[in-house]
């Protein structure tokens, strides 16, 4: 009996779903195990969320405490920063630099943040922001010392300005704001209140010649009800307007003569009584 002869036994390739099928796997293995090895090694990939508008990313190494020790900062507004606390320092990418203290991303604590113009802060930080007590040096000599809120001037503080003038008093964003007192460069002072920046309230301004006003100010002028003594003796007692006598009121001399009635910029216009 004849009998055929049998095949031989061919091993079966893999196909290409199959190959790809294992060569992702190895990827998969191989990436793992180098995500768990940089994870021993403290690099991480934190993004914190400070605003509705404004998140911050970071990729590279932390410390103990889980905070930033070298690697890269990326801000949502575009701004980008190198980590590098081997230098103590925090490198924007829009040539600001920070040495301090971080948590969860943000610069917090004390620290200081010398900008790229050559201003230079000194102080609190919170939430990523200039909030506390500090000192701000301008690049062209003037400096402010006191309190900050969200990277204003905002409490009371110390401005000295180039020319030696020095107000101390309140500011609220940036601009002076409530009870201050300020020694011009020229010899005047005032001391009263402002708003906005501006005079507005009550106060007393003294020339260095020896006059002095002491009344109602509107947006820098002297308006209302007012005293302006002249350093010759000389007074008037009553309204302005546009910081001259305008409205009633009453001018004295010396010599103990008085005029009392309306006045027009600084002008007598009409008496009601006189001596």
């Amino acid at each position: 009996m004849n009998r055929k002869a049998a095949k031989p036994y061919k091993k079966k390739k893999p196909g290409f779903l199959t190959s790809l099928l294992i060569v992702l796997l190895i990827a998969l293995v191989i990436v793992g195990a180098g995500a768990i090895l940089l994870y021993r090694a403290g690099y991480r990939y934190i993004k914190v969320r400070v605003t509705d508008d404004l998140y911050v990313k970071f990729l590279g190494q932390v410390d103990g405490t889980g905070e930033p020790y070298r690697g890269r900062l990326i801000y949502s507004n575009g701004i980008s920063a190198d980590v590098n606390l081997d230098r103590e320092e925090i490198a924007y990418s829009n040539g600001d630099i920070y040495a301090g203290t971080l948590s969860n991303l943000l610069k917090e604590g004390r620290g200081v943040m010398r900008f790229a113009n050559g201003d230079v802060y000194e102080g609190d930080f919170s939430a990523d922001m200039m909030t506390g007590e500090g000192t701000y040096s301008y690049v062209g000599g003037e400096t402010y010392e006191g309190s900050f809120k969200n990277g204003l001037k905002d409490g009371y503080g110390v401005y000295t300005f180039g020319d030696g003038s020095v107000y101390s008093g309140f500011f609220s964003e940036n601009l002076k704001d409530g009870e201050g007192q300020y020694l011009y460069a020229s010899g005047d002072s005032y001391i009263g209140t402002y708003r906005a920046g501006v005079k507005s309230g009550t106060g007393i301004y003294t020339w260095a010649g020896g006059d002095v006003y002491e009344g109602d100010f509107v947006n820098d002028i002297r308006a209302g009800q007012g005293v302006y003594t002249w350093a010759n003796g000389e007074r008037y007692e009553g309204e302005f307007q546009n910081n001259l006598p305008s409205g009633y009121g009453t001018y004295y001399w010396p010599s103990g003569r008085t005029y009392t009635g309306y006045f027009e910029n600084g002008v007598f216009v009409r008496a009601e009584t006189g001596n």
